[in-house]
């Protein structure tokens, strides 16, 4: 624990932390509640599926366009006015559901409403990487923001479930907004830490992505996003049809609790395996363990496949984030790490929207099927392009696509 609390020890960390972790819960808030409360507007799991996923895909579009703003302007000038459309929009979305509005309408502002949603959680990585970048403490770093990742999957769900069933999804997502607008200016206010604005653009339109490497690692993440998005989904609708609707904020937050002692279990790991082959060997463990999920016939059995299936998730997580802060140059540290963020929003987007059919057509536990089969694909991926994730292996990162303004 000891290189844990040397990176929390690091000048001006806690300043920036503490406001970036209560904007970032709402974000982790943002699907699961669209889920419950176009369900809870529509009574279709369906129309709830897309909504979510339409949340959940939009950031990816528009994240990395984000990001490569903030790399050239500065954090600060890109929050204060994407938290007040990201207000404007999630407030319309719960007037238009609270009035029953259309599906298509629900569908349309939870994309605008997930599109706008303030990208902390990649500003807050380019923050360690400005301040401990060619330390090695880094991944270390990089270990706790995965952690806290997990942390805020770990309350959001047991906040949102809590506040959903004792009063509506309505005022669950009123207390995200409030919480996202409050977390974002604070941390948009603090400075320390925050990364020049460098004075440059991408050639390419899809600039960072022609980074060797990038593009595998982004889809791994859209894999690792399907496992959020069908459990999200699977879990919800499997807990309703068994009568114990409440159980699913508690099972969801077993499986990010699980992937949070994961995490910092290897964070603290020494490791001599490359770190590509961990992240091949951590999804194909995913997809293994996930299969645990589509065998449960109970609540109880739920916990445990939650519990198996967290563990294994987050050690991939981190060893993405590792590996691409060697493949990029700093000019576009925060777009490129956006990128796995959108990622994971195309991954969650997809699941849940093929769990969502997968439910309405078959029933509930058909949307287990869904993580073995995209990690699994994703564990193959990485294997054939293992070269491509090794640092150093093309020689240093390619500046070429990175001109100055």
């Amino acid at each position: 624990m000891t290189s844990y609390f040397a990176v929390l020890g690091s000048p001006g960390a806690w300043r920036f932390l503490l406001p970036a972790f209560v904007a970032r819960l709402p974000n982790a808030m943002l699907q699961l509640g669209v889920l419950l409360l176009v369900h809870w507007s529509t009574g279709s799991y369906g129309a709830a599926g897309v909504a979510a996923a339409a949340a959940a895909v939009a950031p990816a579009l528009v994240g990395p366009r984000t990001g490569r703003l903030a790399d050239r302007y500065g954090q600060a000038r890109v929050l204060v006015p994407q938290v007040i459309v990201h207000a404007s929009a999630l407030g319309a979305l719960l007037v238009l559901a609270s009035a029953h509005a259309s599906a298509v309408w629900l569908v349309v502002v939870s994309a605008l409403a997930g599109a706008t949603m303030p990208q902390v959680g990649s500003m807050v990585r380019a923050r360690w990487a400005h301040v401990l970048g060619g330390s090695g403490r880094l991944d270390t770093a990089f270990a706790l923001e995965s952690i806290t990742d997990e942390l805020t999957f770990t309350l959001a769900p047991v906040l949102l479930v809590a506040i959903s069933t004792g009063f509506s999804p309505v005022w669950a997502l009123s207390v995200a907004l409030v919480m996202v607008v409050v977390g974002t200016l604070a941390f948009a206010g603090v400075r320390r830490g925050a990364p020049e604005p460098m004075p440059v653009r991408v050639r390419s339109q899809h600039g960072v992505l022609r980074l060797r490497g990038v593009a595998v690692l982004a889809a791994a993440f859209v894999a690792l996003g399907s496992v959020f998005g069908s459990l999200q989904v699977g879990v919800t609708s499997y807990t309703a049809a068994l009568g114990q609707a409440t159980a699913a904020g508690p099972v969801y937050a077993t499986f990010s609790g699980a992937s949070f002692v994961g995490g910092i279990l290897y964070g603290m790991v020494r490791w001599r395996v490359g770190a590509p082959v961990r992240l091949a060997a951590a999804l194909g463990l995913l997809s293994a363990a996930t299969v645990v999920l589509t065998l449960a016939g109970s609540v109880p059995l739920l916990y445990a496949g939650a519990a198996v299936a967290g563990f294994v998730i987050a050690p991939a997580v981190i060893t993405g984030y590792t590996l691409i802060e060697g493949l990029i140059p700093a000019e576009v540290r925060t777009e490129a790490f956006t990128w796995l963020n959108g990622s994971v929003g195309v991954g969650i987007a997809a699941g849940a929207s093929v769990a969502g059919q997968l439910v309405d057509r078959f029933g509930a536990a058909f949307a287990f099927l869904v993580p073995p089969v995209t990690t699994g694909m994703a564990a193959l991926l990485v294997l054939l392009l293992l070269r491509s994730l090794r640092p150093g292996a093309g020689g240093s990162p390619a500046r070429e696509l990175v001109a100055t303004v």
